[in-house]
């Protein structure tokens, strides 16, 4: 099991990046749930449009950082850690504790070291249970879903080759994350930039 603050209201506020309060915020998610009573299907429906409808800037070879949840939102990109800005913002503006999880992951074979990778974990009053959600965008290889059984995150941890499964469930993003994403000027810079500690 992963390590969860005890005071749940910690995963519920809003902060600059997590800006819930946001009216855009705020209107997306009503919308997206207003026919749906089920607690489960809010999170899977609101969970699914922010991995389909909101592109992986590095998948697009978009030229637009987002960091703050509204900023995603509005330019409809982000990497891994601003959609999971995204997701954490939608969900805490309906009552839904959500909180953040990092994986250390090799980036790829071409760059193979160490970086983050940011996903969410979220609270389901009805059956007391955290589980993580991976909102990265899927693509051929990747195949994250939302699932009550089993875990299917964006890609395997493999700790044969040094990878890690961060046992953390974070109130706030990383300040490295945030860091990183308002400091680079251009998307070449925040690949060769991504952060490797929380």
């Amino acid at each position: 099991m992963n390590r969860i603050k005890k005071d749940i209201n910690e995963y519920l506020k809003p902060s600059e990046v997590i800006d819930f309060e946001n009216e855009a915020i705020i209107q997306c998610a009503k919308s997206l749930v207003k026919e749906i009573d089920s607690e489960e299907l809010k999170i899977k429906t609101i969970y699914e449009f922010v991995r389909d409808k909101i592109c992986h800037t590095f998948d697009i070879k978009g030229n637009i950082i987002t960091c703050k949840a509204s900023d995603v939102l509005k330019y409809g990109q982000g990497i891994c850690y601003a959609k999971a800005h995204l997701l954490a913002a939608l969900l805490r503006s309906l009552g839904i504790p959500t909180g953040f999880c990092y994986q250390k992951l090799i980036f790829s074979e071409e760059i193979p070291k160490l970086v983050l990778h940011g996903l969410n974990s979220v609270y389901i009053k009805s059956l007391d249970q955290w589980i993580r959600l991976d909102a990265r965008g899927n693509k051929e290889g990747v195949n994250a879903q939302f699932s009550l059984e089993k875990e299917m995150l964006a890609f395997p941890v493999r700790t044969e080759l040094g990878e890690v499964d961060g046992e953390e469930v974070y109130a706030e993003p990383s300040v490295n994350v945030i860091i990183t994403l308002e400091k680079s000027s251009t998307v070449e810079e925040l690949e060769r930039d991504l952060p490797t500690e929380v």
